[in-house]
């Protein structure tokens, strides 16, 4: 697909060049939950951490799984059973570090394009696009635990 970014190849073992292009330069301007959500590089970082960074309105600010499906839904998203490219349908996947004690740490977030790729911002790296949900699994990110779907808003329905 493309050539790999600067980012460490060993935190991320499931891109390669034949699933991973890069689709733009490094910068620490947004993360990967604005970008999932938002899908633009203009988007404030999201992220729970109290009078730092943008968290929706009434969602508690806690790094938790239930805490980030809650800020999409205030977005249009729902709880979906996978990733699979759906008409009508925009999708993210949420991933998160599963702890030792049993807790799941929400990590990351990536959103799928119309074409059934799916879209990262790899931290302070760059964005990605790459085949499969589960191709930026790893030491970093953990796995996907959870997909979330909304309709695609039409131009005719504004």
């Amino acid at each position: 697909m493309g050539n790999l970014g600067s980012w460490n190849a060993a935190d991320f073992p499931g891109l390669n060049d034949k699933n991973c292009l890069v689709t733009s330069k490094a910068t620490k301007s947004y993360n990967c939950i604005a970008w999932a959500a938002i899908g633009s590089a203009e988007a404030p970082w999201w992220w729970p951490i109290p009078d730092y960074y943008y968290w929706p309105p009434g969602v508690p600010r806690e790094e938790t799984l239930v805490s980030f499906v809650q800020a999409f839904e205030t977005i249009g998203y729902i709880s979906c059973q996978n990733g699979t490219l759906e008409s009508g349908f925009e999708k993210v996947a949420l991933y998160a570090n599963r702890m030792p004690w049993g807790d799941v740490v929400p990590t990351h977030a990536a959103r799928q394009l119309a074409d059934g790729k799916w879209t990262s911002k790899l931290g302070s790296f760059e964005d990605v696009e790459h085949q499969a949900a589960a191709d930026v699994n790893g030491p970093i990110y953990g796995a996907v635990v959870k997909y979330l779907k909304r309709p695609i808003s039409s131009p005719e329905a504004s």
